[in-house]
């Protein structure tokens, strides 16, 4: 990977882990999860999973990246990490979805707070301090500025990390992920996209 594109990555994704998982952002975002219906110029049309349709303006300034599959394995001790959970009756945290981050993006979004992707969900942005194997997958011991806790990861949990992407990519039927604030009318406007790339869709 050359210079220019490592910092690319890094760039993308310290802006997206900025808009979209920091627990105290000075505009409320919104999240919008589904399928691209069509890009034309400037003007994203997307299919919401709770079924409205919706057009969000995404500048030419604004990243687009997308994420890549990696495995459990891949999460050591000392790896900084955002992920979504439910908590159950029990009070213990079940992990939905996992994203590494670069170590460039160490510290953002840092914190333990709800989440829009669930009933119950949370999301906690921490550094993993040990990874234990449990009965029900590997329980992940996180710290964080102000707490800790321990999230497990079942096996069939999607983890990733961030890989780059281009508007090239933001085509019919792909599923995405945008992080954007209220415009008129009803519209958006994206402060990151994140865009299914090689068949593997974002899962936060």
């Amino acid at each position: 990977m050359s210079i220019r594109l490592k910092l690319g990555v890094t760039l993308a994704t310290l802006a997206f882990a900025g808009a979209a998982l920091a627990q105290t952002p000075a505009v409320k975002p919104t999240r919008i999860r589904g399928d691209i219906v069509s890009l034309n110029g400037d003007t994203l049309t997307v299919h919401r999973r709770s079924g409205d349709t919706v057009t969000v303006d995404v500048k030419s300034t604004v990243g687009v990246s997308a994420v890549k599959s990696i495995q459990l394995a891949d999460i050591k001790p000392g790896s900084f990490i955002g992920t979504a959970a439910t908590t159950g009756t029990d009070g213990k945290l079940t992990a939905t979805e996992v994203v590494v981050f670069p170590e460039s993006a160490r510290g953002t979004g840092e914190g333990h707070y709800a989440w829009d992707l669930g009933p119950n969900s949370s999301m906690t942005n921490a550094n993993v301090d040990t990874v234990v194997q449990g009965t029900s997958g590997r329980d992940l011991k996180l710290s964080y500025k102000g707490g800790n806790n321990v999230v497990t990861v079942p096996p069939n949990v999607p983890i990733v990390t961030f890989i780059p992407a281009a508007r090239t990519d933001l085509t019919a039927g792909k599923k995405v992920f945008v992080v954007a604030t209220p415009a008129a009318q009803g519209s958006f406007e994206a402060q990151r996209v994140v865009v299914e790339k090689d068949g593997v869709a974002p899962p936060m």
